[in-house]
């Protein structure tokens, strides 16, 4: 039996190896944004409506609201700028977003939901092109996300 000077290649490195590591980078960003998707299928306003997916995030919310627990500030934060753009507009709703969120950083990590659902909720009030001229880089843009959701 011969044996070659050169060795050899271990296997795996070749086509099955690259999906593996192409699979690995492109799963997460899939997860990611269907998780996103779902998010936003969910009625921030709290006005029922034919078209709303019940999900469990919903019923743990009236389960705690039929108990009569405290809701939690993101909750009740979103509720009054939904009120405030109602009453007024979306540019004093943003703006008492920002000053919200700069006023207590906890409620950062829901600025961006909070911003999509004052988004939809200004197409419904406002109509969609007036509603994007409300627009401005509060929670990285989610507002004009929110339009934009609404509108198509």
């Amino acid at each position: 039996m011969k044996h070659s000077s050169t060795p050899q290649t271990r296997r795996g490195r070749g086509p099955a190896r690259r999906i593996g590591r192409s699979l690995a980078l492109v799963l997460p960003v899939v997860m990611v944004l269907s998780g996103t998707l779902a998010v936003t299928r969910v009625n921030w306003t709290g006005n029922p409506s034919s078209d709303s997916v019940l999900t469990a995030a919903d019923v743990s919310t009236a389960h705690r609201a039929s108990h009569g627990a405290a809701r939690a500030p993101q909750d009740v934060l979103r509720d009054q700028l939904l009120t405030e753009l109602q009453e007024k507009d979306p540019g004093v709703a943003l703006t008492h977003l920002q000053a919200a969120v700069n006023g207590k950083p906890s409620l950062a990590e829901h600025c961006a939901s909070i911003a999509r659902a004052l988004g939809r909720a200004a197409v419904r009030v406002y109509g969609p092109s007036r509603a994007q001229s409300y627009s401005r880089p509060v929670c990285d843009t989610s507002f004009a996300s929110g339009v934009l959701a609404a509108h198509s």
